[in-house]
């Protein structure tokens, strides 16, 4: 009876830990399924950015949850992290900054928010690194080095959606000391996927160091020379096929510095990408172009215009060696 007993509560244990293994290696292979590459493309690749965005919080809550039950997995990491970065940009913190100026409390409201949603994916992804690399979310700038040797190529990604989370965090409120106090150290992160992944996603490294560097002051590593030089790589490497880099120049670039006729050539160019040439970034070129319309619908809110609807005569010269063998249109 007692070897009965045994043999059972044996059988009990090994049928337990084999549910155990089982749901874990379900729980995997869901994990990777749902982050291998090409999935993106169900967003990217679509024409309805307002279907996008109902459907991306949703998204976002299956794989915190898918997160939490597999929270090692760091390519759920990255999803989940860089989906909450990607949702507050396009589809909060864009629409915001178009709200008319009586709306002034929603878009308040609005920009808490997508700090808030910019902070959290940040911290995601973040943590992932800090699990690959313990003691990297806690490291100052001057303990950064050790890190930046043990970078790989395969954690570009995971540097460029920290940054982008944090860095975006702050543009939203620079006198947040705490983001400002970590800038230099994220631009530095930058620097080094920079030199493990110049081309990843393409130009993104590009533009966002094309907007960082002109919106930062020179003491926390701003540079108009270097603005300059990402967007000609930007528009080298997209082929003239993404409106972003445009966009980013215009926003970034043309407007502090007063030059309108910079301004609406890179947005016309923007608005003369065939968002139907790349299906891997039509979302994100029907984004940039309806932005860029709404900035050349407002231009008289950003320069000092003539009755003709023409400013100053800006830096033809740079246009030029910007784009030329970049592909561009417009």
């Amino acid at each position: 009876m007692r070897h009965t007993l045994f043999c059972c509560c044996g059988i009990l244990s090994i049928l337990s830990f084999s549910a155990c293994s089982i749901n874990k290696m379900a729980i995997n292979a869901m994990s990777d399924a749902l982050t291998a590459g090409g999935g993106s493309d169900v967003f990217a690749g679509d024409p309805d950015p307002e279907l996008v965005g109902d459907a991306i919080p949703f998204a976002i809550k299956m794989y915190e949850s898918l997160l939490a039950a597999n929270p090692h997995h760091q390519g759920l990491i990255l999803t989940t992290g860089s989906l909450f970065v990607m949702y507050a940009n396009a589809f909060v913190q864009g629409p915001a900054e178009f709200l008319p100026s009586p709306q002034y409390r929603e878009r308040e409201a609005a920009m808490d928010r997508a700090k808030r949603l910019y902070l959290r994916g940040a911290g995601i992804v973040l943590g992932g690194l800090d699990r690959k690399y313990p003691g990297f979310a806690a490291a100052e700038e001057k303990d950064l080095g050790p890190f930046l040797k043990k970078f790989k190529k395969a954690d570009v990604g995971a540097l460029y959606w920290t940054a982008a989370g944090y860095l975006s965090a702050f543009g939203l409120d620079p006198f947040d000391s705490a983001l400002g106090r970590r800038v230099p150290l994220l631009l530095r992160c930058l620097d080094r996927a920079y030199e493990l992944d110049p081309d990843f996603n393409r130009c993104a490294l590009d533009e966002f160091f094309l907007i960082a560097c002109a919106s930062l002051p020179e003491t926390m590593g701003g540079s108009r020379e270097l603005a300059e030089i990402h967007f000609r790589r930007a528009l080298e490497k997209s082929g003239g096929t993404l409106a972003g880099p445009y966009v980013s120049y215009a926003e970034s670039v043309s407007i502090p510095a007063q030059d309108y006729a910079t301004f609406k050539k890179c947005l016309d160019a923007a608005l003369a990408i065939d968002v139907d040439a790349d299906p891997s970034n039509r979302l994100v070129n029907i984004i940039s172009r309806r932005k860029a319309r709404i900035l050349l619908d407002r231009a008289a809110d950003y320069f000092f215009l003539d009755d003709g609807g023409d400013g100053e005569e800006g830096d033809d010269e740079g246009w030029d060696e910007a784009t030329s063998g970049a592909g561009a249109q417009g």
